[in-house]
């Protein structure tokens, strides 16, 4: 999934609660789901903002010749715009773009 071209809201909507129930019959099962897509989702988009951000890395650590790097700004200022990683997380489960399984579950239809 590629969370740059996400249609997820950039900002907080309101959701029947028994929507998230509907794919897995449990609320919080779903809400376990969704979490740990949106910590795959963060870790993804923190890893691809420090490989951009390490171009522009210096190698002498003086306080007197900061500069500000207008490109380096600009990615920032573009990553600060994307939907945030749980809501992007709701939006695939609710759109059933996510893959999951519960072993335990599984375990017990074997049973």
């Amino acid at each position: 999934m590629d969370y740059k071209n996400s249609k997820a809201p950039t900002n907080t909507i309101t959701h029947n609660i028994m929507d998230f129930a509907r794919s897995t019959g449990n609320v919080y099962e779903s809400v376990v789901i969704m979490s740990k897509r949106a910590n795959q989702i963060a870790a993804q988009m923190k890893e691809d903002l420090s490989k951009k951000l390490k171009e522009f890395a210096q190698s002498n650590d003086n306080l007197e010749e900061t500069f500000e790097n207008r490109e380096q700004i600009e990615i920032s200022r573009y990553y600060e715009k994307l939907p945030k990683p749980t809501l992007i997380a709701i939006d695939d489960f609710l759109h059933d773009k996510i893959y999951y399984r519960n072993p335990a579950k599984e375990k017990d239809m074997l049973d």
